[in-house]
Order: C-alpha cells, then sequence, then structure tokens
C-alpha cells in the first residue's frame, strides 16, 4: 500500500466527505482510479465485439432461450370449459 496526497476542490472534498464514511473512502478513491484507468473501447472495437457476439451460435442460442420466458403462457385452466 502507498499513502498519496492530493489536492482536489474543497466542494468535492465536502461531497465526498459527508458522503462516504471515512473508513471506506481510501477503497472508494482506489475504486474510481481503478475504472478511470481501464482503457475504453473505440466504436470500431464496440462494433467488431457486437459483431462477434452476433456471430457466435451459443450466444444466439441463449438470446433465443431467454427470449421464450417473454412468451406468455397458456394455461389450460386459463381457457373457459365448454358447456
Amino acid at each position: 500500500m502507498r499513502r498519496m496526497t492530493f489536492e482536489i476542490p474543497d466542494e468535492v472534498a465536502e461531497r465526498f466527505v459527508s458522503a462516504v464514511p471515512a473508513s471506506e473512502q481510501s477503497t472508494m478513491v482506489a475504486k474510481f482510479l481503478q475504472r478511470a484507468s481501464r482503457p475504453t473501447l473505440t466504436e470500431e472495437q464496440w462494433d467488431e465485439a457486437a459483431s462477434a457476439a452476433n456471430a457466435d451460435a451459443q450466444v444466439n442460442a441463449d438470446i433465443e432461450e431467454w427470449q421464450a420466458f417473454s412468451d406468455p403462457i397458456e394455461e389450460p385452466w386459463n381457457a373457459p370449459s365448454p358447456r
């Protein structure tokens, strides 16, 4: 672990201190820094990833299975009985 000192605007500091318990502040800052340092994908990379997912047979089979759950289930006892 490394101790770091840095400056942030007073308004941001006040909101942070009031919103995040002191025991969680270091963890919260570390999480923010980890997220900020993640590489972001370009539009082209997103398109390539989407195309690869759309072409994946297993993904398509899973999607079809999930969509089947949203179809209404016809229950035999919901239909009126003939008289």
